[in-house]
């Protein structure tokens, strides 16, 4: 048998043991899930009926993506681009505020007219429903837009239901050295250098399912740091992220009520 094939044999009875143990009951009372994008299999990702939805089915949090408008606003994308209903498209960094919100996004999950949300009003929810905000920052940020999303969380809510995120090194080191008790993650793939040298400065990890191991996780959780997966999405990807005790999960699908099978 392939050793790999022989390794995954092998994780598949060791969790299917531990479910009949009851050990994955225990370990969804620590670990929070989070939606990705908002509820993103059942609604528009990253728009307030995503989050909203994310938050009436029981998710414990939601994590955005933050892009910056030509004109400097906050707003919520995955990638750059926008999507209307007239069949056109706008990069997120090429246009202003007001030439972004001035027609609906193509929504092809719900009749509902839905438009792109900015930073500010995703704060707005998470603080009014009580979730845990995932604030991932898309590519360098100038120390402006760092400081304004800074600015934003501690008007609205609290850094004990807030992390910021991303997948550059340097913006973690900016917010590091301006504010040194900020939460703060890499968010990456397996474990590579930038993985370790996250460990290394005291920032929590956001690792790719299923290229993640119990030993990089417990690494970080010895260190006090917390450990995140992204993304989830199916009841295996879950199980096992459960068995290695992470303390969050990001995922499409709500664990337990419409997983995907």
């Amino acid at each position: 048998m392939n050793p790999w094939h022989m390794l995954v044999s092998l994780l598949s009875v060791f969790t299917l043991l531990l479910g009949n143990l009851g050990f994955y009951a225990k370990q969804e009372e620590k670990t929070r899930f989070i939606a990705h994008r908002g509820f993103c299999s059942q609604y528009l990702e990253n728009t307030e009926e995503a989050f909203i939805k994310a938050a009436e089915v029981g998710f414990d949090g939601c994590e955005t993506d933050v892009n910056i408008s030509k004109d400097g606003v906050l707003m919520l994308v995955h990638g750059s681009e926008y999507f209307y209903e007239d069949g056109t498209s706008m990069n997120v960094n090429d246009y202003t505020y007001e030439e972004l919100t001035a027609k609906p996004l193509k929504n092809d999950f719900t009749d509902t007219v839905l438009y792109p949300c900015t930073f500010r009003r995703y704060i707005e929810i998470m603080r009014d429903y009580d979730l845990f905000a995932f604030i991932e920052l898309k590519g360098e940020y100038p120390e402006d837009k760092l400081q304004e999303i800074v600015d934003i969380v501690e008007e609205l809510y609290t850094w004990d239901m807030c992390s910021i995120q991303s997948m550059e090194m340097s913006n973690l080191i900016a917010l590091r050295e301006k504010y040194p008790d900020l939460p703060l993650m890499y968010c990456g793939g397996g474990y590579n250098a930038e993985t370790k040298e996250a460990l290394e400065r005291g920032f929590d990890c956001d690792m790719k399912v299923p290229d993640i191991f119990p030993a990089v996780i417990h690494a970080f959780q010895r260190k006090g740091l917390r450990a995140a997966v992204w993304t989830a999405d199916d009841d295996k990807m879950v199980s096992w992220a459960l068995a290695m005790g992470v303390d969050f999960i990001e995922s499409d699908y709500l664990w337990g009520l419409n997983v995907t099978k």
